[in-house]
């Protein structure tokens, strides 16, 4: 899902600046970004690139569209319990997940208080937001992934996790304890921008639980000014080390996947290869 109310100055803001850009541009030719940034971009997007798994069989979930994120099928039959973040009123990817699996989804947002029905699946929704840290602002509750996990009772079960938190993703996973990265079989994310340290330190950290095996990028994020990424916003499977057993021959999923279906249909795409 894409722009919710994490960021609602965001969402008037960046027509605002990619008008300026483009003036820029075709005034003085190019745009250009800090070295330090750049290099900062090239690192990120190196430690994205995707690999294959052996034992992958990637199916969609969720909304054909937006919403819609890929996961390996036949990797969740040991799966106990579902974390969908940043719902905004729906959520047909914990819907399909809860019949899949025949598991609880607990579905999180402090923003949309709106509670989807789930025909012939079992959800639970939560009024809350994922943080670094538990926290209440402008009366809304924030919790850690930890103690979310363990306020319902699913501590060392195995997990599927799901977040598009407009840009709360960062410092929750760098600050997820260990074990908890552990009990999560695939983690599913939209990321949002790249060039902050942090962003490398936490993909990295990342990568030593998971394998990176799907990159999507939201075309209604595409964006010249943010090369080498082609959007700002852009979704990433990941899968445990314990379950998906990697295939160091294989081409990556990412580049000829067509389950990734365009977040915006009308919209042109932009996806990458590494």
């Amino acid at each position: 899902m894409f722009l919710k109310r994490y960021r609602r100055v965001l969402i008037f803001s960046i027509p605002a600046v990619a008008v300026l850009a483009a003036f820029l541009f075709t005034r003085v030719g190019r745009i250009t970004v800090s070295a330090e940034t750049a290099r900062v971009r090239q690192e990120l997007f190196s430690e994205l690139r995707p690999v294959s798994l052996r034992n992958c069989s990637l199916k969609r979930f969720g909304h054909p569209r937006d919403g819609g994120y890929l996961l390996c099928d036949n990797l969740l039959d040991r799966v106990r319990s579902g974390y969908s973040y940043g719902i905004e009123g729906r959520d047909e990817w914990g819907c399909d997940l809860a019949r899949r699996c025949g598991i609880t989804v607990h579905q999180y947002d402090c923003f949309d208080l709106t509670r989807p029905v789930c025909q012939g699946g079992r959800v639970r929704f939560h009024a809350e937001c994922i943080g670094a840290e538990p926290a209440q602002s402008d009366g809304r509750v924030f919790d850690t992934l930890a103690q979310q996990i363990a306020a319902n009772g699913d501590g060392g079960k195995k997990l599927v996790v799901k977040m598009d938190v407009e840009g709360a993703e960062w410092a929750s996973l760098l600050t997820a304890p260990e074990e908890v990265l552990a009990d999560i079989d695939q983690l599913v994310v939209e990321f949002h921008e790249f060039d902050s340290p942090k962003y490398v330190q936490t993909v990295r950290r990342l990568k030593g639980t998971f394998h990176v095996v799907n990159v999507h990028f939201n075309n209604n994020a595409c964006s010249w000014l943010t090369r080498p990424f082609p959007a700002w916003a852009y979704e990433v499977l990941l899968v445990n080390k314990r379950v998906g057993e990697l295939d160091p021959d294989a081409p990556p999923t990412v580049l000829a996947q067509p389950l990734n279906a365009r977040n915006i249909g009308h919209l042109p795409d932009c996806q990458a290869s590494w």
